[in-house]
């Protein structure tokens, strides 16, 4: 660390670019100090460090590394705890751009594998961004020994070692206890739990955290759909586990429907102690459905929704540059499943209308060779018999899903309640006459092979795949919008899916390989290695989190370039 303060000393004055001069590695006491990457310019993208601790103080204790999710959580917590001790430090700005900022990539609400902290059983590495001091474009060395050589050090000292182990702990072991709700709801054929006590709604539209005070009713479940789950390291948990099959979501506006739905949804994730969702959870493989005006769709077998269309366009290798809502939500339904999703969650709020339902009257009107589309009413039952997918799916203006439900379930000023005999006489005594269409069966899932030419990121003179916050990747001179992917929680998944796109195309796509085996062998690869596997920064991949493989091949499907073999 004293070559550092002399090379900054050297340097201090001279043109920011002097700044090279820096990288490189430095001993510290009891830690090692990795200079990566330098910024060009104070207003460029920060510079990239990390802090490497060893020795007896930063071992991990083996209870943490005992399994996967445990290491998760723990890296986690000490990610959460270094940007609590950037904030208390007060670190500011010093001269322009990005000068002065520290920071670390800090979790959300959801606990994601992720880059920032590296936990091993002999010592623990941390990754930050730097923006390294300057005055315009001059260097200020001693501003940046100060934050370098002082500053990063004592943060870390202080979340990695002076931290709340009592904390530390409840972290790891509600880790244990939603694998352990997990494990109880695979072995019994269950889709989803919802605990007893859990808080669903969100503080605001752009908040995720809990809502407080007298509307933030707590989550009861019914009798019938009541059960006990045994944990790990507390007592026993009750709650609403909802059964593998077609489940229905129903009741008035504005009486916590969609909220419910919502929470569900992203029980695929694991959330933090006082999210008031931590002991919901979902299967893994679930994949929220809606319609998507405007998508491209490449090569999709949308037929067991979509036939006979004007001008004999196939629908079987079905492709489009503007999808309309039927065609969208009969893709993303497809893709999913190709993907291999046992679990369907869909909103008739975000659905086409004509996708779901087609009644009696509009039968009576327009005669089915007429009318191409088959509705998800006709298909949802089928879909589970003969491919065991599951669907929740929230209603408020049909009852045409009746017939076809295992559970329906009211949502009553909040409180759940389970109609599901009573939807089943209502629909026996009020038949419409409404006659079942497409057939015995749901029909094929068909695997599609990526071309290697699908993958162009070539923008002037070099490559580039880049993302822009949550919902958009720039791929070259494409744009992938990803608003409408509503299971991608964290920018740090939308970073990792740009730089998964480009391993994709330089590892795995051969014009032989499917889509889902090409995602499959990338994740698998990533499993072994992490997320260093993709990242395009040599030692310090650390802003990324691991997105689920079915938002990594809905970007794909959105990538505009996408061809598959025909």
């Amino acid at each position: 660390m004293e070559r550092l303060k002399q090379i900054l000393q050297r340097i201090d004055g001279k043109g920011y670019k002097a700044y090279r001069d820096i990288a490189g590695s430095y001993a510290g006491d009891g830690f090692v100090l990795h200079i990566d990457h330098v910024q060009a310019d104070p207003f460029a993208a920060p510079s990239r460090i990390r802090v490497a601790f060893g020795g007896k103080e930063a071992a991990a204790e083996p209870e943490w590394l005992r399994t996967r999710c445990r290491r998760i959580a723990v890296e986690d917590f000490f990610a959460r705890s270094i940007a609590d001790s950037i904030r208390r430090h007060g670190v500011r700005p010093v001269g322009h751009g990005k000068s002065g900022m520290i920071a670390v990539d800090r979790p959300g609400q959801e606990v994601l594998p992720r880059t920032a902290v590296k936990v091993e059983e002999h010592g623990i590495e941390v990754r930050l961004s730097v923006g390294l001091p300057a005055a315009g474009r001059t260097v200020l060395g001693k501003e940046a020994a100060r934050m370098l050589c002082e500053s990063v050090p004592a943060i870390l000292r202080q979340a990695l070692f002076r931290y709340d182990r009592t904390r530390l702990r409840a972290h790891w072991e509600l880790a244990d206890q939603q694998e352990a709700i997990r494990a109880f709801l695979q072995a019994r054929g269950y889709a989803a739990f919802v605990a007893n006590g859990s808080v669903l709604p969100r503080e605001s539209g752009i908040s995720d955290r809990p809502m407080q005070g007298r509307e933030a009713v707590p989550f009861r479940s019914p009798a019938s759909l009541e059960v006990e789950i045994p944990l790990p390291h507390r007592e026993p948990i009750r709650g609403m586990a909802i059964r593998n099959g077609v489940t229905l979501i129903v009741g008035g506006g504005y009486h916590g429907k969609s909220t419910l739905l919502k929470a569900i949804e992203r029980g695929v994730y694991n959330h933090i102690p006082g999210d008031g969702r931590e002991y919901v959870i979902t299967d893994d493989s679930a994949c929220k459905i809606r319609a998507e005006d405007g998508r491209r769709v490449e090569k999709v077998n949308i037929s067991p929704f979509i036939s006979n269309l004007p001008f004999g366009r196939d629908t079987r290798r079905f492709s489009t540059e503007d999808a309309s809502g039927s065609t969208s939500q009969a893709a993303n339904i497809m893709e999913a499943l190709e993907m291999g999703t046992k679990l369907l969650l869909i909103d008739e709020d975000t659905s086409a209308t004509n996708f779901m339902i087609r009644d009696a009257r509009m039968q009576a009107l327009v005669a089915k060779r007429k009318e191409p589309i088959t509705p998800f009413v006709d298909k949802v039952r089928k879909l589970y018999e003969q491919h065991r997918v599951s669907t929740i799916l929230v209603l408020g203006g049909s009852g045409d899903y009746f017939h076809a439900a295992d559970t329906v379930l009211m949502l009553d000023e909040y409180e759940p309640v389970d109609v599901t005999e009573e939807a089943k006489r209502i629909a026996r005594r009020l038949d419409d006459g409404r006659k079942p269409e497409g057939g015995d069966s749901f029909g094929d899932v068909t695997p599609r092979v990526v071309l290697p030419g699908s993958f162009d990121a070539t923008r002037g003179k070099r490559e580039k795949a880049d993302a822009k916050g949550l919902s958009k990747i720039v791929y070259g001179t494409h744009e992938i919008a990803l608003d409408l992917v509503e299971q991608l929680v964290d920018p740090s998944q939308t970073r990792a899916i740009a730089c998964m796109l480009t391993a994709l195309a330089k590892t795995y796509a051969d014009g032989r390989t499917t889509l889902r085996e090409m995602v499959d062998r990338l994740y698998a690869a990533v499993g072994e290695q992490g997320l260093e596997a993709v990242s395009p920064y040599d030692g310090h991949p650390g802003d990324l989190a691991l997105p689920r493989k079915y938002e990594l091949a809905a970007a794909l499907n959105r990538l505009r370039t996408l061809n598959v073999k025909g």
